[in-house]
């Protein structure tokens, strides 16, 4: 095999397993990925605006309010007017939504985050560089994407 070859076979096998992911978290949790992460992030940021969400999760307000529309309509989350500034609005969790993150596996990204902080600095830099010269080679590098590691809807479980 010849390595443009094998470089494309390595993409398709990252792929291939973000897919599997994603599809095993839909199916286990009812939820996509960037559903889960949004709510991983309101119960660990507590009382929270949809910008400070979208901030800590590098989503677009506009896409984390499309996701936050989808859990508020399952149920799972809810938003409240603040009481001290009636223009602010924050996202909490409802019991089912605690519930079901409780339940819930982790991103795929988590295990990667864990097992790439444990790499030599030389060697994050290596990857980081060959990684983002692919994303250039495929004109993916001004794609507007958050930090996380699923494919398929970011609003509802297929």
């Amino acid at each position: 095999m010849e390595r443009h070859e094998e470089v494309l076979v390595a993409i398709r096998q990252i792929i291939r397993a973000i897919d599997l992911h994603s599809k095993k978290l839909s199916k286990n949790a009812g939820l996509t990925g960037p559903q889960l992460i949004l709510m991983r992030s309101i119960q660990e940021l507590g009382e929270v605006t949809i910008r400070e969400l979208s901030k800590h999760t590098n989503m677009s307000q506009a896409t984390a309010t499309t996701i936050l529309d989808r859990l508020e309509r399952n149920g799972y989350v809810q938003r409240i007017r603040s009481v001290s500034d009636k223009r602010k609005v924050h996202a909490h969790l409802t019991d089912e939504g605690l519930k079901l993150l409780a339940d819930a596996p982790q991103p795929l990204q988590q295990d990667f985050v864990e097992r790439f902080q444990k790499l030599e600095d030389w060697e994050q830099s290596l990857l980081l560089s060959s990684v983002q010269r692919l994303s250039s080679m495929m004109n993916a590098e001004n794609y507007d994407v958050a930090p996380m590691l699923e494919i398929g809807s970011i609003t509802k479980a297929e």
